[in-house]
């Protein structure tokens, strides 16, 4: 097998079964990239099962899948992935920074990679994540309103998507807020004739999101979730996985925030001589009330 020098140290003299070596052998050959997947993405990634990539790690000698993948960052971060981990790293803060821009553009490749994923989602391209992501803009942009929900953590980028998407759609209704207010901003959009909801829902996945995503769907509404993975444990009918940065205290949404974008972008484009004109003005509305300095 070829696998870099490090990860070729801790499966040196072990008994691997054929399933096991297969997933070495992905390790090795995608080491930059895999050492940031969940166990269940390098299961489908390595054409196992979940369960083949946690005994795998146990035949290591490690616990479970997250103690191998966290002796395996070493290898990559910080220096190529052959590698010795005992030798130092970067170290202290600027250490850290390194080791938090690497794990977002890992976030991002992953996207980019993810853009040949197959769908099946009946009413939506099945032409993999761009043909998702194209299909569901033309949906979004004809659903007049169109409700965005966010609680917690997500509400960020619910906001975020909200303040561009207003400049293009004429009816944007953020649902930021949980309770009887969430309750109500459901039942008021669906009364107004909306036909989708569009949720993100990132770790730690809120309850209350759930319970909202499982009621839009009692009164009628098809949901498309933005969350940090496609296996999300809740019920959606169009999930656009982008991970979550979770180097730092707290959680990064750079990769989340990149595919809102795109989806926005398709928005635009799936409605272009509305979009134009919007946009048109827009810019003139800011040129007349000066809400911008000039440059």
């Amino acid at each position: 097998m070829e696998v870099a020098d490090g990860l070729e140290r801790l499966v040196q003299g072990r008994r691997l079964s054929p399933v096991q070596r297969r997933i070495a052998q992905y390790l090795g050959e995608h080491l930059p990239e895999a050492i940031f997947l969940s166990s269940v993405e390098l299961a489908e990634r390595a054409g196992v099962s979940q369960p083949s990539v946690t005994r795998f790690a146990m035949a290591l000698g490690f616990a479970g899948y997250p103690e191998l993948r966290q002796a395996l960052r070493p290898l990559v971060v910080g220096g190529d992935g052959g590698a010795d981990p005992d030798q130092p790293r970067r170290e202290g803060a600027a250490g850290f920074l390194h080791e938090m821009i690497e794990h977002e553009i890992r976030n991002l490749a992953a996207v980019r990679d993810r853009l040949a994923a197959g769908s099946g989602v009946p009413g939506v391209r099945p032409d993999g994540l761009p043909g998702r992501i194209e299909g569901l803009g033309t949906a979004l942009a004809a659903c007049e309103p169109l409700p965005v929900l966010g609680l917690r953590g997500s509400s960020g980028l619910v906001t975020t998507f909200s303040y561009y998407a207003r400049r293009i759609h004429p009816d944007v209704r953020p649902l930021t807020h949980g309770g009887s207010e969430l309750t109500e901003g459901l039942h008021a959009a669906r009364r107004a004739g909306s036909e989708w909801l569009l949720a993100v829902v990132l770790p730690r996945y809120p309850a209350e999101s759930v319970h909202a995503l499982e009621y839009a769907a009692k009164l009628g509404f098809r949901t498309a979730v933005i969350a940090d993975r496609a296996d999300v444990p809740f019920p959606a009918d169009l999930v656009l996985p982008a991970p979550v940065g979770v180097r730092a205290v707290c959680d990064s949404h750079a990769a989340p925030l990149a595919l809102a974008m795109l989806l926005l972008e398709a928005m635009a484009e799936a409605a272009p001589l509305r979009t134009r004109a919007r946009l048109e003005e827009h810019e003139r509305m800011t040129d007349q009330t000066g809400v911008f300095l000039r440059p």
